[in-house]
């Protein structure tokens, strides 16, 4: 956010001028020598002010710590800053970050500070990476005629990531044929000692031999490796620039409230134990979550920057050959002859949250096999009110 230069004087310095101006007509006009003194004094004051303020030189270091590695929409974080300003004389006067619109806070106050940092408090308003700084700072002589403002330090960047919302869980895990979570068997001969056995490889490892199993069959028996694996998930954010406001109009509520839907439902669905691909429109990937802790924030900073661009693709096309458990699609617009939005490519459970169904959309998605509701400003709500019944838990919510 560029910031306005102050002038070199102050409305008081200013009004000064304007005075020794007068004193100065008022002078030759009435024929009062006396006057023109005080017209001089008066300029010769206003200069001495600018020559005070603007004269040392002035260099200093600025370092910014913020407390929070991500900034979440809503959320307060705290930014530390520690000044190091070197001049012949330590000025009094006054200080401010220049923050950008996206985060709010109060970044000013007097300087020098009495705890020797600079500290406030920020709050994060609108997803995306912005720029905070330079330190601006302010001082006046003391007849408060001449100002001085001087930026120091470079920017730094604070990322300010969409809010999660916390949804209902879901009552069972569904894999990708549609049931609940299964297990993939290893061909490699090695695993815990209480796997099932079954028949002797060529070069499967002696250690690995289920003596029990060789006895009771006759034949050399290994204990067969079983790995837990998660069922699949895939979570579609509709980019499609068609869908949404022109970029023009300024910030899209609708959009902002998708962007947020889709980090609330991805991080939702890896809790609940589902290996999750988050993927747009075109297919291409913003993030997965395979339970490693690098992930989480990796997706959060990638929907921290997505703004809608391009055209979609086939559904059925993103999801490929592997139909997921939970297919998840979140989108704008959708006109009522729009049909290739409604073809899911077989998924077990496809959801559709979408903030502006054409009439009878969600009737038609229904139809097709997908349950959806109408993305509004309450996220967890419309989560909730697009879930089939058989996935609520506690019986959270009245049959359709």
């Amino acid at each position: 956010m560029s910031e306005p230069r102050r002038r070199p004087l102050t409305a008081r310095g200013a009004g000064a001028l304007v005075l020794g101006v007068l004193f100065a007509i008022a002078a030759n006009v009435v024929s009062a020598p006396i006057l023109i003194y005080v017209a001089v004094l008066l300029f010769a004051v206003t200069a001495l002010a600018v020559v005070v303020v603007h004269m040392p030189r002035r260099s200093g270091t600025v370092t910014r710590q913020i407390s929070t590695d991500l900034l979440t929409v809503g959320e307060e974080s705290r930014i530390t800053v520690r000044f190091a300003l070197r001049s012949l004389r330590i000025p009094h006067g006054r200080w401010r970050d220049v923050l950008p619109d996206a985060v709010t806070g109060d970044a000013a106050g007097e300087y020098p500070p009495d705890t020797g940092v600079l500290r406030y408090p920020i709050t994060g308003v609108r997803r995306g990476i912005w720029p905070v700084g330079p330190l601006i700072l302010r001082t006046v002589d003391p007849f408060g005629l001449a100002q001085r403002e001087q930026a120091f330090g470079e920017t730094r960047t604070v990322t300010v990531v969409p809010e999660v919302i916390p949804l209902a869980p879901l009552a069972a895990h569904w894999g990708a044929a549609g049931g609940t979570a299964h297990t993939a068997s290893s061909r490699l001969g090695q695993g815990s000692d209480n796997l099932s056995p079954r028949h002797y490889v060529s070069g499967d490892s002696m250690r690995r031999i289920h003596w029990r199993a060789t006895a009771h069959r006759g034949e050399l028996m290994v204990r067969q490796e079983e790995e837990e694996s998660n069922p699949d998930a895939v979570v579609v954010i509709d980019r499609a620039a068609g869908r949404w406001a022109r970029a023009d109009r300024g910030v899209d509520a609708a959009f902002e409230a998708a962007v947020s839907a889709c980090a609330s439902i991805s991080l939702h669905l890896a809790g609940e134990g589902y290996s999750v691909d988050v993927v747009d429109s075109t297919g291409a990937s913003i993030g997965t979550l395979r339970g490693h802790e690098d992930e989480r924030d990796e997706l959060l900073v990638a929907l921290a920057m997505i703004t809608p661009r391009g055209e979609g693709r086939d559904l059925a096309t993103i999801v490929g050959g592997t139909p997921p458990g939970p297919l998840v699609l979140i989108t704008g617009r959708i006109p009522a002859d729009d049909r290739a939005a409604l073809h899911h490519g077989g998924a077990a459970v496809p959801i559709l949250l979408a903030t502006a169904p054409a009439p009878d959309l969600l009737a038609a998605a229904s139809a097709a096999g997908w349950t959806g509701a109408v993305l509004t400003d309450d996220i967890s709500g419309s989560w909730e009110q697009a879930l089939p019944e058989r996935m609520i838990t506690g019986g959270g919510r009245v049959p359709r």
